[in-house]
């Protein structure tokens, strides 16, 4: 059973010889170790893309007829995998959710850019770093890219369907950053057998930051915690394959 900040707190407390609590606010020092496993657990998940932080999201829209194309990266989102977009025409009945394509900026540009700006169905946009983007308002959107990292812009929208991009027609896949409370039932989302990693590492944290000290065994173990991590990120595909250089099995 996965252990609760404050468990982590008093085990912590204990191996650092400090004072027995009952929450991680009944002293300074508690609270200190308990700011040190938040800190930890930052810092632990933002080191890999965790499988089980990967989930279904939505890419909200813009809702603003001067960028029909642009959605937006909710904050949570560590890293995108996909988006389909329901690329349904007016009239139709049947769902036609289509895998968008990405496009680097370079190549997005150059693929607008050979565009006609007289035509009708072309539209030209500016971006919100200020440059000109030729986008179609007569077709479902087939490519993307990003500048910033976070406003994703499609090279194209259906105005007979709708006026901008609908978050209510995305479908995508992300891995999501996992956030931990300062509060005594909060319980670090992790896989069971990082656990021990992680205490391990968060020990040694608070040793440092709480008391100036390091312990060697706490430090050792916390390392061949993660090197063992690194072996098993992916729990359902048997871990990290090496190759075999011809050997027979």
């Amino acid at each position: 059973m996965a252990k609760t900040l404050l468990q982590i707190t008093q085990d912590i407390l204990s191996v650092m010889d400090g004072d027995e609590v009952n929450s991680i606010s009944d002293t300074e020092e508690s609270e200190q170790v308990a700011k040190a496993i938040v800190r930890t657990y930052n810092s632990f998940v933002s080191n890999q893309n965790w499988l089980h932080t990967r989930t279904g999201i939505t890419i909200e829209g813009r809702a603003d007829s001067n960028f029909p194309t642009h959605m937006t990266l909710k904050d949570e989102v560590k890293r995108l995998e996909f988006i389909n977009y329901n690329t349904i025409k007016l009239g139709e009945t049947r769902t036609n959710y289509t895998q968008m394509k990405w496009k680097e900026p370079d190549d997005f540009l150059r693929f607008s850019n050979l565009r006609n700006s007289s035509d009708t169905n072309t539209i030209s946009i500016t971006d919100d770093s200020g440059i000109e983007i030729l986008i179609l308002d007569n077709k479902a959107p087939e490519y993307y890219t990003s500048f910033n990292d976070t406003d994703l812009i499609f090279d194209s929208y259906d105005s007979e369907v709708d006026t901008t991009l609908q978050e209510s027609k995305t479908q995508a896949v992300a891995f999501i950053i996992p956030t931990l409370a300062l509060s005594d039932n909060a319980i670090p989302n992790l896989p069971v057998d990082a656990e021990a990693g992680f205490i391990e590492e968060a020990t040694k944290k608070a040793q440092w930051w709480v008391r100036q000290f390091q312990d060697p065994v706490a430090d050792e173990e916390s390392k061949r915690q993660r090197r063992f991590m690194a072996r098993q990120q992916w729990r359902t595909k048997g871990g990290t394959r090496y190759p075999d250089y011809g050997r027979k099995r």
